[in-house]
């Protein structure tokens, strides 16, 4: 009965099925090192068991030290692995005609990174069956604990829109809020807001209602209603649904001459006096409360925009960290500001674990440079110098980093300039770059043409970028290697003025 039960095949895997060549000769216990011209394993290896290699995520993602390409330029390419088994066999070397890239084209910035949950650059092409025992390496060193540990889920700190990713929680002192309650209604969401807003009314309406009902009723006027003979405290109340329409008349001073507090009882004065305090308070509180909600600039700041990406290159000899930002409205941004912040963990030398510490990047706040007259679109730079943290980052390492840069842009609304409103109507805009988002060896097309008199801003070319000419190398390789130049140059120049000399 078991030797009738279907076998699997012998010549398939958990990771696809290996075609087999009947013309090349049986050589068992041994794999093919052809690189790509032979296939995995001849026709004498049926009989051979497979090792029963554990199951590999179904992603590409780099492995420090291992190049690839944008997802943008079709098919997947095959790099040299560190550490490679020694059983996999070299990688398939590029086919005639097939498309080249640049040394430099390995090394950009703008490489989906898999490792961190992006989505993994798919192929255009069918894989060839040699490629499938490459293939079959790259996902077995995908398992290494390293490259998993690097493939969780990255949490962005703030978002691209600007809401900060921050919860906060088990708050023992909650009192703090009740202290500052126009602060916290402020705060609330527009449907919380509008909810406290007629519960107010409501239940202040309520509360005197009853009062003036059981007011009445204590005193009989309840019972005496007709009787042109009884002096009523409360007229015209003969239940609890008029009660409730003389507190709201009374609040809102509508008056219509039917229901009315007569000077017969002392009480219903004074509940008179009361509610009228009252509703004042509320009407001043609620009626600021939606006045500074309404009027909050926080809605202007969606105006505001930043590129998707920061662009790293060469300017003026330098190498720097540029961003574009712009403002959409005609009514433009007083006294606008900007200043970054790099938030990344690190390690102490104590050994303390500081997780998100964050640091100031430098946007010319020693110059000036970082108060902006933003009427067009203009680039902001940061020049990568010895104080910066990112001057011994280089293309290569700047995949392997794990950070995150926010940019903080504040202004007074103009519709609002006035000094006395300053404080209350400050308008700021955020957003963040995460090291995915950073393109080594790109620059910002320029967005501004001369038109009919006047300067136009195409926003449709906001966004875009276009490669250049830019060293791999870090800032402070690049620095030493003009040192370096220098004195040469210097040690040339002395020895050439010696030779010069007479004897």
């Amino acid at each position: 009965m078991l030797a009738s039960l279907p076998r699997p095949p012998t010549d398939t895997s958990r990771y696809g099925t290996f075609p087999q060549k009947p013309d090349l000769p049986a050589a068992p216990g041994a794999l093919v090192e052809d690189g790509g011209q032979k296939a995995a394993a001849t026709a004498a290896k049926r009989g051979a068991p497979m090792p029963n290699y554990p199951s590999a995520p179904r992603h590409s993602g780099f492995v420090p030290g291992e190049a690839s390409l944008p997802p943008s330029r079709g098919s997947l390419s095959t790099q040299q692995h560190r550490g490679r088994p020694s059983w996999c066999p070299p990688p398939v070397p590029q086919e005639p005609g097939a498309r080249l890239y640049p040394l430099h084209a390995l090394s950009v910035a703008n490489i989906p990174n898999s490792s961190r949950g992006k989505t993994s650059a798919r192929s255009s092409t069918i894989p060839t069956p040699e490629g499938l025992q490459s293939r079959r390496c790259k996902l077995l060193e995908e398992d290494s604990p390293a490259v998993q540990a690097g493939k969780r889920q990255r949490q962005r700190y703030v978002t691209k829109v600007g809401k900060c990713q921050v919860n906060l929680g088990n708050i023992q002192d909650k009192k703090r809020f009740l202290s500052d309650i126009f602060t916290t209604i402020v705060d609330l969401k527009y449907r919380w807001f509008l909810f406290v807003f007629m519960m107010c009314y409501v239940v202040t309406w309520v509360v005197f209602g009853f009062i003036y009902f059981l007011d009445a009723w204590v005193r009989g006027d309840v019972g005496h209603q007709g009787d042109p003979e009884w002096q009523a405290c409360i007229e015209n109340v003969d239940g609890f649904v008029s009660a409730l329409l003389l507190s709201v008349e009374s609040q809102r001073t509508i008056g219509y001459g039917t229901r009315m507090v007569t000077a017969n009882c002392a009480e219903g004065v004074i509940l008179l006096i009361a509610q009228s305090i009252v509703g004042s308070m509320i009407d001043a509180m609620m009626v600021g409360c939606m006045f500074v909600k309404i009027s909050r600039p926080k809605k202007r700041a969606q105006t505001l925009i930043f590129s998707k990406n920061c662009v790293i290159s060469l300017r003026d000899e330098k190498l720097c960290l540029m961003f574009r930002v712009g403002d959409l409205r005609e009514s433009h941004m007083v006294d606008a500001k900007i200043r970054a912040k790099l938030i990344k963990s690190r390690q102490t030398a104590e050994g303390e674990f500081i997780p998100l510490e964050q640091s100031e990047l430098n946007l010319g706040y020693d110059t000036g440079e970082d108060r902006l007259f933003l009427v067009e679109p203009q680039i902001i730079c940061h020049v990568i110098n010895r104080h910066s943290p990112f001057w011994d980052m280089s293309a290569e390492s700047l995949r392997r980093e794990q950070f995150e840069i926010i940019i903080i842009l504040e202004g007074i609304v103009e519709a609002t300039g006035n000094r006395v409103l300053a404080a209350g109507m400050t308008c700021q805009a955020r957003t963040s770059y995460t090291e995915d988002e950073i393109l080594w060896g790109y620059r910002f097309e320029p967005c501004m043409s001369l038109e009919k008199g006047a300067f136009q801003v195409d926003y449709s070319r906001f966004e875009m970028t276009f490669e250049v000419q830019t060293p791999a190398a870090s800032a402070k390789e690049l620095h030493e290697l003009k040192e370096l130049e220098q004195q040469e140059h210097s040690t040339l120049s002395l020895y050439w003025d010696h030779l010069l000399q007479p004897c």
